[in-house]
Parts: C-alpha cells; sequence; structure tokens
C-alpha cells in the first residue's frame, strides 16, 4: 500500500526534523504493533493519544509502556475534567484519524503533555499522520516541535 506522506514530511521538514517518515508494511494502530514493526521496545513508541480537556483539545504524547492517568494530567493542566476523546473530536481537531494521529500538522496548534518516561529513549517513534506512518524523533526535539509541557503522565 503506497501512502502519501509527502504533507506530513514537509510539515517535519519545515519545524528543521531531519528524521525521514518511515511506512510500515502494516497498519500499526498500537503501541506493540508498531515496536513490533520497527523492532524496538514498546515503550519507546511515542502514542499520540487525543484528550477533551473541558471541552478543548489536549494531546498527550505517551510512552506505549504506559497508560495516561487522566486524573493526574487534569490536576497537571487544571483542568476540571479530562477524557478521551471520540473518533470525530480527534479528526476534527487533528486532521488525521485514531491509529496515525501525528504529534504535529494539525490544523491549528494543540496543547501538548510529552511524558518523560519517554526521555530514557534515544530514539523514540512517532505516528505521521497515517496508521503506516512513523518518524524517528527524541524527547527533547518533540518536546519542541509540541511545544509540549513536559510530564508524567503514566499510571
Amino acid at each position: 500500500m503506497a501512502v502519501d506522506f509527502t504533507k506530513f514530511a514537509a510539515v517535519l521538514r519545515s519545524l528543521g526534523v531531519p528524521g525521514e517518515v518511515r511506512e510500515l508494511p502494516q497498519s500499526a494502530p498500537t503501541a506493540a504493533a508498531a515496536a513490533a514493526q520497527l523492532g524496538c521496545e514498546v515503550g519507546a513508541i511515542a502514542n499520540s493519544l487525543v484528550f477533551s480537556a473541558d471541552g478543548a483539545p489536549l494531546l498527550v504524547m505517551t510512552s506505549g509502556a504506559h497508560r495516561v492517568e487522566v486524573g493526574r494530567v487534569a490536576r497537571l493542566i487544571g483542568a476540571s475534567a479530562v477524557q478521551r476523546a471520540d473518533a470525530r473530536s480527534v479528526r476534527a481537531w487533528t486532521g488525521q484519524a485514531i491509529g496515525g494521529v501525528g504529534p504535529v500538522g494539525h490544523p491549528a496548534p494543540i496543547r501538548t503533555v510529552v511524558d518523560t518516561w519517554l526521555e530514557k529513549y534515544d530514539v523514540i517513534w512517532a505516528a505521521a499522520g497515517h496508521p503506516h506512518t512513523v518518524f524517528p524523533t527524541s524527547f527533547a526535539e518533540l518536546v519542541r516541535i509540541t511545544d509540549g509541557t513536559p510530564a508524567e503522565v503514566g499510571a
């Protein structure tokens, strides 16, 4: 399956990201699926999880080894309620489908929290706007390109 990821790759280049988008042979809707195809630890996969925080979009970039503790995230950002966004909201806020949401390339900037657990890996992999595409990055670069807040988000 040939996937057109030129638009996402152009966004990465505009942000000064040197890593190249890689097309995976199979869809990688989960961290485990992505890690198996890339030959890396599941913790080195940066899941892009979209939440509604008091009705506003919130992107949490978390290690594939973690589950997001929504109460912790709500306290961190000062929200009264944080819950997983539905597929329609994810598409509207990111322009991308669940399973392939990248950390950038959205119609408008999204408040982002980046899991500090990812800092232990030299190379982490994030979705590149499609369930079949990923790109290599680092914790510092992910924080920079998303203007994210580093925080412990896992339970």
